[in-house]
This record gives C-alpha cells, sequence and structure tokens, in this order.
C-alpha cells in the first residue's frame, strides 16, 4: 500500500491533459467542489478548454506548455489515454499526477495490456503479439478467425480488423503498415459489460455499479445499469477483476474496466481505459457520486466512500449522425420532445460541428424501475432515430 497522499483542498487549481468531452465533464465536477481548472489542449475550441479557469493552448509535449501546467496546477490528471507518457512522468516531477505514466503506458499498449491481465490472474482471449514477418509464420491456426487490433492507438473500433484466413490476417496487417499488433481469437459473445474502480494513493478502492453495455460499429451506443442487469455471480466476479487490475497497477484514479461475457456464461477482459468511460456518464444523475467527482477525489487525496445508485439508468450515446437523421443538412434534434420524457437528462459537449460518428453528448434516463427507465429510453430513442434495443 502507498504512503498516506498528500490532501489537496478546494481553492487549489487542478489540471488536466485533454480539452475533449471527459476534461470537459472533470473540470464541472472540479468547479463544483471549489477547485480552480486548468486544461492544456491545442485546440482553442476545445470543449473542456471553454470552461476552464485556464485554457494552455499547446501540444501535449509541449516542455513550455507542460511547464506553465504544472506552475497553474497541485495536481494534474488526464482525459484520453494516448495522451504521451512521457508528458505525464514530466508533470510528475512538478506536481501531483494521477494516474501516474507508467499506468498509462501499460493502457497504450495492448501487448503490455494483455501481459498485465495475465500477471493478475484475469482471463482475455487468447492471443499473440505480431511485430515481426516471424511472428506472423508462427501463429497458431486455432487464433483465426480473430480480431487484429493495432498494439498503440486505437480506440472507438479504430485500428481492428476482422479476420477469417492466413491470408486474411497477412493483407490486414500490411494494411496498417506492419506496426505491432496483438491477434485475438474470436469468441462467441452474449454480452459486453464494464467495470469503473476508483483507487486512491492509500489503496482505498471503490466502484461503481457494473454496467452492462452495447456497442455499434465499434462504438457504444447503450448502457444499461439497475440491479439484475446481469446476474449477481457474473457481476461480483467482474467486480473483484476490476479491483485486482486496478491493484496490480498501484494505480491512483479512475480506470474503467471492459468485459465480454461468452454464450457459456464466463468472463473474460477485454481492455482498460485509464479515465472516466463513457459508459460511466449514467452516474452523473443515478449515484450520489459520479465517476467525474471520483476523478477529483483520487486527484486531490480526498476520502473516497462507495458510490450508492439511487435510480435505475439507461444512457444513450447521442453521435453527431442524429443531426443528420432528415437529410445531408445538419439539424438540431428534437430536445424538447426528449426532454418532455420524466427522467431525461441531456448532457452536450459544446461541440461546434456535428459530424457522423462523433460522440456529441448524452442522454441519461432515470427511474424508479428498471423497466420504467428501459420504457422511457426506448421512446427518447425513437425519438430521436436511434435504433431500439
Amino acid at each position: 500500500m502507498s504512503a498516506q497522499p498528500r490532501t489537496i483542498l478546494p481553492g487549489a487549481t487542478l489540471g488536466v491533459l485533454g480539452g475533449g468531452q471527459l476534461g470537459r465533464m472533470f473540470v464541472h465536477a472540479a468547479q463544483a467542489m471549489g477547485y480552480f481548472t486548468a486544461v492544456l489542449d491545442p485546440d482553442p475550441e476545445s470543449p473542456a478548454g471553454r470552461v476552464a479557469h485556464h485554457h494552455i493552448r499547446a501540444a501535449y509535449d509541449d516542455p513550455d506548455g507542460l511547464r506553465q501546467l504544472a506552475g497553474l496546477c497541485a495536481a494534474v490528471t488526464t482525459e484520453f489515454e494516448n495522451v504521451p507518457a512521457v508528458a505525464l512522468a514530466a508533470l510528475a516531477g512538478q506536481c501531483t499526477v494521477s494516474p501516474a505514466a507508467r499506468a498509462v503506458a501499460v493502457a497504450q499498449d495492448r501487448a503490455q495490456e494483455k501481459a498485465h491481465f495475465d500477471a493478475c490472474g484475469v482471463p482475455c482471449a487468447p492471443y499473440a503479439v505480431i511485430a515481426s514477418a516471424g511472428d506472423l509464420a508462427a501463429l497458431p491456426p486455432d487464433l483465426l478467425p480473430g480480431i487484429l487490433k493495432t498494439a498503440r492507438m486505437g480506440y472507438d473500433g479504430k485500428g481492428q480488423a476482422r479476420v477469417a484466413t492466413a491470408d486474411e490476417l497477412a493483407a490486414a496487417w500490411e494494411s496498417v503498415g506492419r506496426v505491432p499488433c496483438v491477434l485475438e481469437k474470436m469468441l462467441p459473445l452474449r454480452l459486453e459489460c464494464s467495470v469503473i474502480v476508483a483507487r486512491g494513493a492509500d489503496g482505498t478502492t471503490v466502484h461503481l455499479p457494473a454496467q452492462r453495455n452495447l456497442h455499434r460499429d465499434g462504438i457504444l451506443a447503450v448502457t444499461e445499469v439497475y440491479e439484475q442487469n446481469m446476474p449477481p455471480a457474473l457481476v461480483q466476479q467482474a467486480v473483484e477483476a476490476s479491483i485486482s487490475i486496478a491493484s496490480g497497477l498501484d494505480y491512483v484514479g479512475v480506470l474503467c474496466v471492459e468485459f465480454f461475457v461468452l454464450q457459456d456464461g464466463s468472463l473474460v477482459v477485454n481492455e482498460i481505459a485509464p479515465r472516466p468511460h463513457n459508459s460511466g456518464h449514467y452516474s452523473q444523475n443515478a449515484c450520489d457520486v459520479s465517476q467525474f467527482e471520483l476523478q477529483v477525489r483520487t486527484l486531490a487525496g480526498l476520502p473516497l466512500v462507495q458510490p450508492r445508485q439511487h435510480s435505475a439508468a439507461v444512457m444513450l450515446n447521442l453521435l453527431g449522425d442524429l443531426w443528420f437523421a432528415q437529410g445531408d443538412t445538419a439539424q438540431t434534434p428534437p430536445w424538447a420532445a426528449v426532454l418532455r420524457l420524466p427522467g431525461t437528462h441531456l448532457h452536450l459537449y459544446g461541440k461546434t460541428l456535428a459530424k457522423h460518428g462523433r460522440k456529441m453528448g448524452h442522454l441519461n434516463i432515470t427511474a424508479p424501475t428498471a423497466e420504467a427507465a428501459r420504457a422511457t429510453a426506448l421512446q427518447a430513442a425513437a425519438l430521436l432515430d436511434i435504433a431500439a434495443f
């Protein structure tokens, strides 16, 4: 267990590397608790930069920008896993940083990530690392059909290809420029789920309820969280595995662990995200402590309490496609009609341009029962032209 952390009280400045929607919601949570905020992001119109007290417009590895951020902040976190780990390491010499560079580096590389799962004794899909033509030639044939994933820089289904034969695998590896990859055996899936844990520097760990997820085209579409959304034994297994993965990294911060549930009911880990996660957005309206408040608490060394879910919840991801439901010209979706439905909570990210596949916001639906939450969510989906689930 790590040493007792220094507590950073409200009135100090907390920083975040990355100016997207996760950074924006972290900034809102920090400001609600009385902190000043700073964002480092090169985009002058970044969603988080628009609402922070300070916006440093610099690249994530810019030495001057990092020095300026460290000079302003008592502590710094990150909102996405592809921020250079070296930037986090540089900041750590000047202020508190969580999660640590070494933990983020594991999440940035699928090969390291798989090795960590193995070390923690958490099962994942059978896999092989492909870093050379020799690795490709030596692959066991029973890994096919499989999914080829670039070892680095993949998210929301990017950098992935399904391959059924050795020829398809060779072509797919060629198409990504022969960069290091991981080939995962395709398994018969029943459903997908995730667990968000928050771990303090003193080793205290709490978690949100397990989330049942539906992805479409590699992007999260729907999250459902309520009692009996999955078998209790499976939920317990996922929670214990997530805590083991976080502890094995000596992780400090909010970590999302994504799982596959197979047709036979067994559980395998898919990947980790060293930050708050799309599947945890429901916690803003359905829990007494959101994932973003947990991020503030872990960063500032404040006490961690086990979050309590007070309402059944469904989260609908709002992609830019909704703005083009009526044709090629972008039109504002029917928010007024959606917000007439009971228990609907609209969160838009302040992005000025809608694009197909771009995450523009999310809709949280809360209700006293799972049945009511689902019924309202399906009504909202119909109004927004989102496919039923």
